[in-house]
C-alpha cells in the first residue's frame, strides 16, 4: 500500500442524480467520512486514477487525484460532491462518467481557504458552474441579514444549480468565460468601498476577474479569495 493510499479515507458512492444538465450530485458515504472537520467552501481531492498503472508512474500523480468542491456534508458520515462533465477526456471526466451507486471511493479530508468571511462588509461571489458548488454551500451559511453580490457564468439556464440565494446569471452566447465574467462584474452595482470576494473557475477568467476589482474598483487584493478549478489543456486542471 502507497503511502497516499494511506492517508486516502475510503467511502462508496451510494446516490447519484442530475442536479443540471450537465452537473451530477454524486454522494459518496462510509464509517471513515463521520465527523470531519468541513468550512463551506473547502474541497476534498478525489482519486480518480490508478496508482499502481505504468502510466502513473510516467506521468506522476497529477493525473490521479482531483478536487472537488463539497455541496453537502452529514457529520453522520456522508457527502456530496457536484461534478461537471467538462466533456473532456481528462481523468475527472472520464471517472464522473462511470461514477454509479456501488463505486469504492477514496478521498482525502476536506481543505482549502476559499471560505466565508464573517467580518466582510458585503459578500461577492464571481465564478463559473464549477464554482457554483462552493458558493452554494458557502450561500447557506451567510446569514440572512448580509448583502450578497454576484456573477456566476454559464452556458444557459439548464446549467444553473438550485442555490439558496439568488444570483445573477451571466450567459456566454459563445463568448469565453473571461469576457462573460468581465462584462457581467463590471455591470454589477457594488456598494461604496470594497467588500470581499470569492473567485473561482476557470484558472484565466479568476485572474481576470481579480485584476478588474483589484484595478478599476480599488479593492486592495486582501479583500479577494481566487480559486482555479480548471483550466483547458493544464494537467492536473483538466
Amino acid at each position: 500500500m502507497s503511502l497516499l493510499d494511506r492517508i486516502l479515507l475510503p467511502g462508496t458512492v451510494t446516490e447519484v442524480e442530475h442536479l443540471t444538465r450537465r452537473m451530477r450530485r454524486v454522494r459518496i458515504a462510509g464509517p471513515a467520512l463521520r465527523d470531519l472537520a468541513w468550512v463551506p467552501g473547502q474541497n476534498v481531492r478525489l482519486k480518480v486514477g490508478d496508482l499502481g498503472s505504468p502510466q502513473t508512474w510516467l506521468r506522476g500523480l497529477r493525473d490521479v487525484l482531483r478536487s472537488y468542491s463539497v455541496w453537502a456534508y452529514d457529520p453522520d458520515g456522508h457527502l456530496d460532491l457536484c461534478i461537471l462533465d467538462h466533456d473532456g477526456a481528462g481523468p475527472g471526466a472520464l471517472w464522473s462518467r462511470r461514477a454509479d451507486t456501488g463505486l469504492p471511493i477514496a478521498l482525502t479530508r476536506p481543505e482549502g481557504r476559499l471560505v466565508l468571511r464573517p467580518d466582510a462588509p458585503f459578500h461577492l461571489f464571481v465564478g463559473d458552474e464549477t464554482a457554483s458548488v462552493a458558493f452554494g454551500a458557502m450561500l447557506r451559511d451567510v446569514p440572512g441579514t448580509a448583502q450578497v453580490h454576484s456573477c456566476v457564468a454559464v452556458s444557459d439556464p439548464a446549467d444553473q444549480l438550485p442555490l439558496p440565494r439568488e444570483l445573477t446569471w451571466a450567459y456566454r452566447n459563445g463568448a469565453t468565460d473571461t469576457d462573460t465574467l468581465l462584462r457581467g462584474v463590471r455591470a454589477l452595482d457594488l456598494p461604496d468601498g470594497p467588500g470581499v470576494a470569492y473567485v473561482a473557475g476557470e484558472a484565466r477568467a479568476c485572474q481576470a476577474a481579480r485584476h478588474h476589482l483589484v484595478r478599476e474598483r480599488g479593492w486592495p487584493r486582501t479583500a479577494i479569495r481566487v480559486k482555479a478549478f480548471w483550466a483547458p489543456g493544464k494537467r492536473g486542471l483538466d
